[in-house]
Parts: C-alpha cells; structure tokens; sequence
C-alpha cells in the first residue's frame, strides 16, 4: 500500500488536500463548549417558603422531596442548599450519558408525588424544575451610572424586557437573576395598632387570602327567558396600596370597617431585602446564564452577546451593561493555542 503512494505522487497530494479541507471544515463546523461530554445531566429543583429561616425549609421543604427524589432513575447523586430568605435548592445528578429531557421529567414526577407533604405556601407559590449545568457560562451586571435608579427598577427592568429574550436562546438552562427585587407588595404591620384591635399576623394574612383573588362571578340573564344575557365582571387581584388599604379586616364595635390601611403600612417595593448589589459603587443587578448538557456555549454567549448588544439602544438613559464573566475568552483562547499547535507541527513536518 505505501509504494503505490510513493509511485504515484499526484495520487498522494491529492487525497492530502481532500485530508486537509475535510480538517478545515471539520474545525470550523465541531461545537465549542467549555467543557467535553463529560459533564453529566444535571437538574435543579427550587422551592420558596416565605418568612422561614433556613432549618424550617429543611426540615418542612427540602426533606419531603429528598425523600422522594431519591432513588429517581439513573441519578448519581443529588446535593442540596436552604437559606434564610426561604429559599431552597436541590441539585441532582445524573448517570453521564442520561437523556436530561427523561431526567427533567422523571424529577417533575416525583416532585409532584410530595406536594401533598409540603406547605400549602409552598405550594401555592409553586416549585420549579429545570435542566441545567451548574456551571456558569456567561453573566454581566446592569448598573445606573448616576444613580438615578435604585437595585429595585433595574432587576425588574431586566426581569421584564431583558430575561425572557436571554431564556429563548436554544441551549440555555436558565438564566437567573440575583438580588431577589422583584416587584411585591411589602405590608410593614404596625405592632401597637394590632395588639390594640387584638390581631395577630394571621388574621392578617387570611383577609389577603380572602380579598385578593380572582374569581369568576358568573353570568346573568341566562335561563329567565330575556334578549340580553351578561357576564359579570370581578375586580380581581389588587394593584396598587390604595386598593390594598381598602381591605376589610372586620367591623369594629363602633360600627365602622377596621381596614388594612389602619393597621400597617402599604409600598410597592422588593420581594425580598436581603441582598445588595452594586457594580462600580453604584447600584446594580447581576444575571447569570446556564447551559443545558450538550448545547453549544460558544453560540449561546454569542447569542446571549446580541441580545444585549440590540437592548442597549432602548436602555433608560443613564444605565449600562458590563460583562462579568464570558466563558468564550477562555474557549477561544484554548482553540487558538490548539490551532498554533497544529500549524507548528504541520511546518515541521514539511521541512522534514
């Protein structure tokens, strides 16, 4: 075989050119990840329980799906977190070589098999399912240069017009944001007005469960035979502190409704206050991205690069973006060493 390539020259350069496009297509058409697929599947389930401390989401959230997690098809292992703001996290991982989409759903199942276990507040806020490295890939922090805004307006700012653009890129687990500022009803309660009417939290909490709903009223005119029939409209959740304060908690002996308003105080403001963020000195938000076992980071930051490239003519004037992490510096530069390599070792050859 070697002396038919040596009598025959031409044969031989030619199938070295076909060996060297085939390379060069090969190089140019590879996905580019920061890890090889030796990073397993991996699913992350998160659980909120508000205004408990880390030993009771333990103990009443992270137990319960423990429990019924464990032993979920192929997993290896699973490691989990609680903190203080009531948050919980349990992280699985699975068999390298799972499906994760099979991982997700079989999960999903047994976290709906322990709903019946865990708080009703927990339930009721819900629980989240996800499929996604831990690993961070990409991240940039949004800040206002002058202060102008506070942490409060630029997570939500980001929450509404930036996330969802960020989650529809093919490829990405999550895209997450720190800080825990989304927009809530903050009800501060007064301890002297309620000791005072004789209220306790609870009683509190029961008048919002009652009065801030959605509700379907029904409809009017339907079986009496008239022309008109309509249907009947409810006013719904509540939007603002006005409408807030207007919630009856009871009537008083004197004849008149006890409402919120003369009980607490009312703001629109954060969901939680736990946690600062600041870049620069100033006040700011950070956003992270995660990859789903398989996909292609290079792409994704390359996408995720775009979006905030296109976002940043509609930003309130004032604030900017600025890149934390970028896992492509590192990418790009390992295939730039890989590429040198390969030339220095192909103009060795040759003067050989």
């Amino acid at each position: 075989m070697l002396r038919k390539f040596i009598e025959n020259p031409v044969l031989s350069t030619v199938i070295s050119v076909i060996i060297v496009i085939l390379g060069i297509l090969g190089l140019l058409s590879l996905p580019i990840t920061q890890y090889p697929e030796i990073a397993p599947p991996t699913v992350q389930v998160v659980a909120n329980y508000q205004g408990a401390d880390s030993e009771t989401v333990m103990k009443s959230v992270i137990v319960p799906l423990e429990e019924e997690i464990n032993g979920v098809e192929k997993m290896a292992y699973m490691s989990s977190k609680a903190s203080n703001d009531g948050s919980g996290v349990i992280t699985i991982v699975f068999d390298q070589g799972a499906d994760a989409d099979m991982a997700a759903v079989n999960v999903q199942n047994r976290v709906n098999q322990a709903m019946s276990q865990l708080p009703e507040e927990v339930v009721r806020y819900g629980i989240t399912t996800t499929k996604r490295l831990s690993s961070e890939i990409f991240s940039f922090m949004y800040y206002s240069e002058d202060e102008h805004y506070n942490q409060v307006f630029l997570e939500n700012y980001v929450r509404i017009n930036i996330l969802p653009k960020l989650k529809r890129v093919n490829g990405v687990g999550d895209a997450s944001i720190s800080g825990g500022k989304e927009y809530s009803m903050r009800v501060w309660l007064k301890p002297t007005e309620m000791a005072s009417y004789g209220l306790a939290p609870s009683d509190i909490i029961q008048a919002l469960a009652e009065q801030n709903v959605e509700a379907a009223p029904g409809k009017i005119g339907e079986n009496s035979g008239q022309t008109f029939q309509y249907s009947l409209k409810y006013t719904g959740r509540l939007e603002n502190e006005d409408k807030f304060g207007d919630i009856v908690i009871r009537a008083t002996e004197a004849g008149r409704f006890l409402r919120l308003r003369d009980v607490a105080d009312i703001e629109m403001g954060a969901y939680s206050n736990a946690t600062s963020i600041t870049a620069y000195g100033k006040a700011g938000t950070y956003v992270a991205i995660n990859q789903t076992a398989g996909s292609n980071a290079h792409n994704i930051i390359k996408e995720c690069e775009q979006i905030l490239l296109d976002a940043e003519a509609e930003l309130p004037k004032g604030t900017k973006f600025v890149v934390y992490a970028n896992s492509n510096d590192f990418l790009l530069a390992s295939i730039s060493k890989l590429i040198s390599r390969e030339c220095k070792m192909n103009c060795v050859k040759i003067n050989k």
